[in-house]
């Protein structure tokens, strides 16, 4: 079984980035990260390496450029992370969390739905 990558907030946007344009160079991604960040070239270079350490990101150095690419697959790293929230934050229960989120009235009418839909498909799936 895969180890599962842990990344911080800081490191989802960068990988989130690459998903969308990889692969980028490093001066690319400061420039698109700059605006909503305010990071440094020499910032981000430090987050590409523990990302490359975590084996998250690679690079293949072309010409003085390295351009990096994701490792990891936004499916498998968001099933991880919310897995580690759900442990975290409401000791594994989905329904808990629902709970917590309708006595704050923070579904809307449409995620309501939503919901609905995902557990109909879910009841269906299994029923196979």
């Amino acid at each position: 079984m895969e180890e599962k990558v842990r990344l911080s907030s800081s490191e989802w946007k960068i990988i989130s980035l690459l998903w969308e344009k990889e692969p980028m160079t490093i001066m690319q991604i400061t420039a698109a990260l700059s605006n909503e960040t305010g990071w440094s070239k020499h910032t981000v270079i430090t987050f590409l390496k523990r990302m490359e350490d975590k084996k998250a990101v690679s690079f293949e150095q072309i010409g003085n450029a390295k351009h990096y690419y994701s490792l990891i697959k936004r499916e498998d790293v968001a099933v991880s992370e919310t897995q580690s929230f759900l442990q975290r934050i409401y000791r594994g229960s989905i329904g808990m969390m629902v709970n917590s989120m309708i006595d704050q009235n923070a579904l809307s009418k449409e995620d309501i739905d939503e919901l609905y839909d995902i557990l109909k498909k879910a009841e269906s799936d299994k029923g196979d």
